[in-house]
Order: C-alpha cells, then sequence, then structure tokens
C-alpha cells in the first residue's frame, strides 16, 4: 500500500507546478496525470487534493494536515472528496460508479472549498463509463476539479485526453532514487531493479519486496532452455501462466530487444538486461535479425491483448514456440 500522507522525493518539481495552479487561482478543471507505474502519480494527486480541500494550506502549498478537512481526508471521510476506481484490481470502471458519482455532485457542496474527483485509474473505464463522463467533462459544475490518473493514456478517449489539461510525471534522475532505495533498506541489485522498473522507484520497491529477481532468472533459464530444446515451449507456456501474463511480456519484450542490441554490438551499459550481458551476447550470434524482429512482433501483439479475454496458454504457447523455431535457423 502506497503511504499518500507525504510528497515523494523526486516529486518537488511536479508539486510546484500544481501549487501554482492554486496560488494564481487557475486551477483546471480536467487534469490528467500520466506517468509509468512505480512513480506515485496517486500520492501527486492525494497531495493536490489535500491542498485543495485544506482551510490553512503551508507555504510550499501543500495541505497542513491537521485542520478539520485535513483530518476528514486522512480519515477516508470527506464528503468533498470522491475517489472513483474499479470494484477489483484489473477490472473495468462501469457506469454505476460515474452515474453515483454524479448524483453526489449534483448536491450543494458540504464545505466551501473545492470538490475534487480522482479516477484511478482513468484507463479502465468501460465505453459506457467513459461516455457518460464525458458528458459531465463538458459542464464539471463550478470548483468541481477531476484528477484522472493513468499510466496508459494512450488507453483513455482522444475526446476525454482533448477535455483535459495534461501533467506528465518523468522517470526521476537515477541518483535520487538509488538514495531512496538506500533508505528503505534495498541495496542489493538496485540498479538491476531499477532497470527492470524503467526508472519507477515504487516498482522497484514492489519487486524487492515480492523476490521478482530470482522468478525472472528462473524464467530466463526457461526461455534459454527453450531455445536449446531442452525444454518443450508447451511445458515452460504452462508454467508462465502461473505468473503475470503482463510482467513476463514485459521481460520478454527487453530480451528480444537485447538480443538485438547486442547483434549490433551495443554496449553492455545500453541494454535494458545489462546483468544477463554475457547469455545475450552469446544466443545473439547466429540469430537472424528479421526473424528477431518478427518475434518481437507476436510478443507485442500478445501484450496489446492482455486487457481481453486471451487464452494465456495459447499466448505463451504461441511466444515460445516462435522462440524455438527461430533457434532452429
Amino acid at each position: 500500500m502506497i503511504d499518500t500522507d507525504s510528497l515523494l522525493p523526486w516529486q518537488r518539481q511536479d508539486w510546484r507546478q500544481l501549487a501554482a495552479y492554486i496560488a494564481r487561482q487557475r486551477v483546471p478543471q480536467a487534469l490528467l496525470l500520466t506517468g509509468n507505474k512505480g512513480l506515485g502519480i496517486e500520492v501527486l494527486a492525494h497531495q493536490f487534493a489535500l491542498a485543495l480541500l485544506c482551510s490553512e494550506p503551508l507555504s510550499d502549498g501543500l495541505g497542513c494536515g491537521h485542520c478539520h478537512s485535513c483530518q476528514l481526508i486522512k480519515a477516508h471521510t470527506h464528503p468533498d472528496l470522491m475517489h472513483i476506481t474499479p470494484d477489483e484490481p484489473g477490472k473495468a470502471i462501469t457506469i454505476g460508479k460515474i452515474r453515483d458519482s454524479l448524483v453526489k455532485l449534483s448536491l450543494k457542496p458540504q464545505y466551501d472549498n473545492y470538490r475534487v474527483v480522482i479516477i484511478n485509474p482513468a484507463d479502465q473505464l468501460n465505453t459506457a463509463a467513459a461516455n457518460a463522463f464525458l458528458k459531465f467533462l463538458e459542464e464539471p459544475g463550478e470548483r468541481t476539479v477531476l484528477l484522472l490518473l493513468t499510466d496508459r493514456p494512450g488507453k483513455l478517449p482522444a475526446t476525454i485526453r482533448s477535455r483535459c489539461q495534461k501533467l506528465a510525471v518523468a522517470s526521476p534522475d537515477e541518483k535520487v532514487v538509488i538514495q531512496w532505495l538506500q533508505a528503505q533498506n534495498i541495496t542489493d541489485d538496485a540498479e538491476v531493479l531499477l532497470r527492470l522498473a524503467q526508472g519507477a522507484p515504487l516498482q522497484v520497491l514492489e519487486y524487492a519486496q515480492n523476490d521478482t529477481l530470482p522468478l525472472r532468472q528462473k524464467c530466463f533459464e526457461q526461455w534459454q532452455a527453450v531455445a536449446d530444446h531442452q525444454l518443450h515451449p508447451v511445458m515452460v507456456a504452462e508454467e508462465w501462466c502461473k505468473h503475470s501474463p503482463s510482467l513476463l511480456l514485459f521481460w520478454v519484450v527487453g530480451w528480444v530487444t537485447d538480443l538485438v542490441k547486442c547483434i549490433y554490438r551495443t554496449p553492455r551499459p545500453g541494454l535494458h538486461n545489462p546483468d544477463l550481458f554475457h547469455f545475450l551476447q552469446n544466443r545473439a550470434q547466429g540469430l537472424e535479425l528479421k526473424l528477431l524482429y518478427s518475434l518481437y512482433d507476436v510478443v507485442v501483439l500478445n501484450r496489446s491483448r492482455l486487457d481481453t479475454q486471451l487464452n494465456k496458454q495459447l499466448m505463451f504457447e504461441e511466444v515460445l514456440i516462435h522462440w524455438s523455431t527461430l533457434n532452429r535457423q
């Protein structure tokens, strides 16, 4: 669970932009916050909501944490702060959720500041919910602020994106993240984890807590064994079905990309998986670039279908059989 009680060290610059909206009294009615998973855009949104609703904000624009409004937010009982989320992670946000929120927003606010609605993740709005929300976006009501959060802005309808002001949260400087990770007692393999997490500190934290590196190593060894025809693709696919398909396909994309880079003689620091450099370099010898690009297309296509009712076993089989065949050439 992410602690939203204070800004994260790498969020100060983004916060200054948000605080400036309030200071200039130019708060956008709809703000789209985007950034890679694990950058903590939820924390940024929470702090912005806190500042908007706080009756005694601090000099840097942050909420005081002590006034009546801040205490209500901390207790999750503030009547003018609403959260719209799926019932379960990965599920869609339905039109019923939007309608319930619209009913509440039609009532008079109970306090004199803003009313804030946080939609997270906004890309999970189903078609009916997105259409209902779009109508509300056109006339959101006075002093109502809509915060849409997503790490996949391309999944949002263009009609919604075009009506929102945007703040894209960038990955922080690696030195800042390494220092923060050390403060969280994560020192072993921190740089490797940071590469895997695409520079997202909270994702590194999750990986470290869930022993993700040993799982990745096991899957990579199975990937190698399929290439050497020591393990059958169907058997490995069955094993991979026990884990997150999104995570495994992300790894496979990285391995295939690094094989291409090895063919082009990219030095070790330029790889997504520098710790696997020697294995990938040896594997790249004798592989045809054209066939690697074909495999890359297969993996990326399957990643794009993860939100559909895709048969995971068949998906992994397709990827692994393609990989096995490629190594017979």
